[in-house]
Parts: structure tokens; C-alpha cells; sequence
């Protein structure tokens, strides 16, 4: 399986807002692309908050070929999305792992 993991920091005037559209928009639009077997939303704790809170939002998805065919149709209209909503509000940086083992 391949985690895909977006760091996003939003500033603090906003990051309600942001939270709330992440929930109810983003999110099941990102799911209803088919390409991702569930996602997790974090925020990161005990790092500088002075200019932004500091979020994670990783999204499971069963193979590195669902991650770049995502990456090739849906990739690039999603974070326009992101993007005309919150420009100049937030920074992201994108990872992508490889699950070696989960367990619970």
C-alpha cells in the first residue's frame, strides 16, 4: 500500500474555516475519486504555531499505480480547488510513502 501525505500549514485566520471545508468538500471529493481506500486528518503538535497551524491529511491507497494514475487525472484539478480557496493562506509540501506494515 502507498500512503500519501499533504503537510499543509493555514494560517490562523482562517483555519477554521479551512478545517470545516476539508471536512465537508475536499475530503469526499477526494474520496469519490476512487482512487483512495480511506484517509486520516491530523494536526501536528509541538511545533511553532506563531504564523499557522500545521495539518497532515494522509490518504491510503492500495498501490503505487492507484497514486499515479490519481496523480495523472484527478491530481492537479484538486489542488486548483485548494488553491482559488485559500491563496496566499497556506504552504503544503507533498510525501509519499511506502507501507511496509500496519498493524493495530
Amino acid at each position: 500500500m502507498i500512503l500519501y501525505n499533504v503537510t499543509i500549514k493555514i494560517e490562523h485566520d482562517i483555519h477554521k474555516d479551512w478545517l470545516a471545508w476539508m471536512k465537508v468538500v475536499h475530503l469526499p471529493e477526494m474520496m469519490k475519486t476512487g482512487y483512495f481506500i480511506e484517509y486520516t486528518i491530523s494536526r501536528l503538535m509541538g511545533t511553532d504555531e506563531s504564523d499557522g497551524f500545521t495539518y497532515s491529511v494522509q490518504y491510503l491507497m492500495p498501490n503505487f499505480a492507484a497514486y499515479q494514475d490519481y496523480q495523472q487525472e484527478e491530481a492537479a484539478a484538486m489542488q486548483r480547488k485548494h488553491h482559488a480557496r485559500y491563496e496566499n493562506k497556506y504552504v503544503a509540501f507533498r510525501t509519499i510513502m511506502k507501507v511496509i506494515e500496519r498493524g493495530e
